[in-house]
C-alpha cells in the first residue's frame, strides 16, 4: 500500500482532500490488516517518520488506535470498531441474502459467500459454510484482490471500463497461482465475458485446489451492489459442475433481486 500525496485541493471526483486527514485514514487502513511498529508504518506508506508519529499520537488520543508499550506496536483501538459498527450499507442485503445462502449451501454442499467491492478489493460481508468436513475457509471482513477471485470479477462487471482503467492505472496484478490473471487487458476481457454470460468463474486462481462460480447482484436500478459465489474443492468439481452450480446460484440471485425491486 502506498499513501497518495494529496493536498487540500480539488481532486478528481469533485472532493477536497486534506493531506493530514487522508494520511490518518490510510494509517487506519494499514492497521486494519495487523499491528505495526512506527518505523514500519512510515516505511510502508512512504511517509515522514515525524508525520506518522504525530498522526498516531492523535489517533491514540481519540481512541482509534492503541499502543502496546511491550511490543512497541500500534493496532486499531475500540473507537475504530465502534465507528465501524455504524456502517449499515450492507446490512439490508446480508439480512435478505443470508437465509437463502444457507439453503444454497445445503443444496450444493459447498460454501456460499457474499461480498462487496471496495476499490479493487473483494470484501466478504456474509458466509454460509459448507456442511462438509473439507471446505473453503474464509471470514467476514476478509479482503482479497478482485482480479484473483471469481467474486471480484463478478463485482467488477458493475464498473465502467474507463473507471477500471483508472483504478488499475500503474498497479501490478499480483500472481497467486499459475492461473492468476496478471495482465489488465486479460482481466478486462474476463470482466466483459462475465457481463455477457452473467457469471464469473475462478479456476484455482487464488488458491490451488479451489474453484468457484460467482454472479453479481443488481439493485432496482440495475447497479451491481454485491456478488455471491459458490466455492468448492477442485476434487468435487466434476465436468458439469460450473453449469449446474451456475443454475442453482442464478435462482437464488433472482430471488434476491426480485425482493430488492419491491
Amino acid at each position: 500500500m502506498k499513501a497518495e500525496s494529496f493536498t487540500a485541493e480539488q481532486q478528481p471526483g469533485g472532493y477536497n482532500v486534506v493531506k493530514s486527514a487522508d494520511r490518518a485514514l490510510v494509517i487506519l487502513e494499514l492497521l486494519s490488516r495487523g499491528r505495526h511498529r512506527l518505523s514500519d508504518i512510515a516505511e510502508t506508506l512512504h511517509l515522514p517518520l515525524s508525520s506518522v508519529h504525530g498522526l498516531l499520537g492523535t489517533l491514540v488520543h481519540r481512541g482509534f488506535v492503541e499502543f502496546d508499550a511491550t511490543t512497541r506496536t500500534y493496532g486499531l483501538g475500540l473507537k475504530a470498531w465502534t465507528v465501524g459498527q455504524g456502517y449499515t450499507g450492507h446490512r439490508d442485503i446480508v439480512g435478505l441474502a443470508l437465509p437463502l445462502m444457507e439453503d444454497l449451501a445445503q443444496l450444493t454442499g459447498e460454501t456460499v459467500q457474499l461480498s462487496r467491492l471496495d476499490g479493487t478489493e473483494n470484501v466478504y460481508i456474509a458466509i454460509a459454510e459448507s456442511p462438509q468436513p473439507m471446505k473453503l475457509v474464509t471470514a467476514v471482513g476478509m479482503r482479497l484482490p478482485a482480479h484473483s477471485v471469481g467474486l471480484g470479477k463478478a463485482l467488477l462487471t458493475g464498473v465502467e471500463d474507463d473507471e477500471l482503467r483508472r483504478r488499475y492505472a500503474g498497479a501490478s496484478l499480483e500472481r497467486f497461482t499459475e492461473n492468476t490473471v496478471t495482465d489488465f487487458d486479460a482481466l478486462l476481457a474476463e470482466v466483459q465475458r462475465a457481463r455477457e454470460t452473467g457469471y464469473a468463474a475462478d479456476d484455482e486462481e487464488y488458491i490451488i485446489g479451489c474453484r468457484c462460480v460467482a454472479m453479481p447482484i443488481h439493485d432496482h436500478s440495475g447497479e451491481v451492489i454485491a456478488a455471491m459465489s459458490v466455492a468448492a474443492p477442485t476434487p468435487r468439481c466434476g465436468p458439469g459442475w460450473i453449469e449446474e452450480t451456475r443454475i442453482s446460484l442464478g435462482k437464488v440471485i433472482g430471488q434476491i433481486e426480485a425482493q430488492l425491486r419491491r
